[in-house]
């Protein structure tokens, strides 16, 4: 189901976490330690390894982070199919554990911290982890490694460390944020993050002064040009392969953007950190945002990227949250609807708006393929505006408040998501920017408060959905 009032929702206050970086599996994308040179060893006895992750699939197999060589060991922290948290070595001696708890929140940030000392007398010091600010207790295997084993970590040399992968495949799908490894410390989640005095909420703290050791490294994505650039001062870079600058995300764990949300029955394909949705079939299937909204005015673009042939099969607009798995065609009338849903239809020879599965009336302007439509949702006065690269369609005026002028109005006080509804065995395919968008904006436009990166200007007063702005206005 989405986040109602937004997960992770901290107001815009204390340490910024301005980058991170998006991860395709499709793509096979990979970070590597050393740019391709020889890695350099630290102490396999005890090291501390944080990482900011938000998943965009379920299910299946994804590597947080590993160490491995192209035809020896192999040591893996990772995400399983089954959802839970796995550290796995495949040599005898260095542990094994599986968390029960499972990771299926795609709404949010979590943060993890794993810190290693084998040199501990109590078997279960030796390896630790904590979850957003919490130490892990509860595992359904639960093997430590023995006492001053030196694991299959820091090894150096052609034993590459690689972030969301492992030298065999499962690559990360997904964001990554504020990636530290700290060599020759175990330390604890506090050095990392701290508990939010006003909601509680785990947030990160500022890490540039710790003490990062040989093999250490901070990655920080602040860079596109350069996505793998180490910023500890230490100088253990990383390669990037398949990754864009068009990958560097302003979703993050200190201000967490919407996503399309792979939770609900019966959807098509999505990509690109759940920003990308693609038919795969000649049925109607509609998917929604992973944030709803209730009250405030907020916007969002989306570009029609792809056709089936050259049909525009797509309803694009609004649903009410109580319908999340029951609307598949944005503003029709399907069966088991309880709220209002308001679709636009971009046909090319008679583009339309529905209302829950009514004409809605209005004049509006045929789509190509690459154009943007534009949404503008202003709960307070019950209004939806649409608008075509720019213009805002029927005349209309998103700041003309309680006279809402040329909008589709809606009943006030329920929760909002954003819907998209599509068909076809041509892969149409929508890109869904919510603030932080997937491909390359010309122009760069922000909301009032600075967030988002949009290509046409966001109407006064409107914000993009994100946690901070949801704290200010939502």
């Amino acid at each position: 189901m989405p986040s109602i009032l937004g997960a992770n929702e901290i107001k815009a206050t204390g340490y910024d976490v301005a980058n991170s970086v998006r991860f395709n599996s499709a793509d096979s994308p990979t970070l590597k330690d050393s740019d391709g040179n020889n890695a350099p060893a630290g102490n396999r006895q005890k090291f501390t390894f944080s990482i900011w992750f938000k998943r965009s699939k379920l299910g299946v197999t994804q590597m947080l982070a590993s160490s491995a060589y192209s035809s020896g060991d192999e040591g893996y922290l990772y995400i399983s199919g089954g959802d839970v948290l796995v550290w796995h070595h495949s040599s005898s001696g260095m542990g094994q554990m599986i968390t029960t708890q499972k990771f299926m929140d795609v709404s949010a940030w979590y943060h993890l911290v794993w810190a290693v000392d084998t040199t501990q007398g109590t078997a279960s010091n030796r390896m630790k982890f904590y979850i957003n600010g919490t130490q892990i207790t509860s595992f359904g295997t639960e093997t430590y490694p023995d006492q001053n084993k030196e694991i299959y970590w820091n090894v150096g040399g052609t034993y590459y460390p690689y972030i969301g992968r492992r030298h065999g495949g499962d690559y990360w799908d997904g964001y990554l944020a504020e990636v530290v490894h700290i060599d020759n410390s175990q330390l604890a989640a506090d050095s990392f993050g701290e508990f939010d005095e006003d909601s509680g909420i785990w947030k990160p703290i500022d890490v540039s002064d710790l003490t990062f050791g040989t093999s250490g490294y901070y990655l920080d994505f602040e860079d596109s040009s350069d996505l793998g650039k180490d910023v500890s001062g230490v100088g253990n870079h990383f390669a990037s392969t398949n990754l864009a600058a068009t990958d560097q995300s302003t979703d993050t764990c200190t201000n967490n953007f919407a996503t399309l949300s792979p939770l609900r029955t019966g959807i098509h394909t999505l990509t690109e950190g759940n920003l990308e949705y693609t038919a795969a079939s000649s049925a109607w299937k509609g998917v929604f945002s992973t944030i709803g909204v209730s009250t405030g005015k907020w916007y969002c673009e989306v570009k029609y990227s792809s056709l089936d042939g050259s049909t525009f099969r797509f309803y694009t607009g609004i649903a009410d949250a109580r319908d999340f798995n029951t609307v598949h065609k944005v503003g029709q009338n399907e069966s088991g609807r309880v709220g209002d849903t308001i679709g636009f239809l971009p046909d090319a020879a008679s583009p339309d708006v529905l209302k829950n599965g009514s004409d809605a009336g209005g004049s509006w302007s045929t789509m190509s393929v690459n154009d943007i439509l534009g949404m503008a949702i202003d709960c307070d006065n019950g209004a939806l505006y649409f608008s075509k690269n720019g213009t805002w369609e029927n005349s209309s005026d998103p700041e003309s408040g309680a006279s809402k002028t040329g909008a589709i109005t809606f009943t006030v006080g329920e929760t909002y998501l954003f819907g998209f509804g599509t068909y076809g065995d041509s892969s149409p395919q929508q890109q869904v920017n919510f603030g932080s968008p997937i491909h390359s904006i010309s122009s760069g436009n922000t909301d009032g408060d600075g967030y988002g990166n949009f290509e046409y200007a966001v109407p006064s007063g409107y914000f993009s959905i994100n946690t901070k702005n949801l704290a200010e206005y939502g």
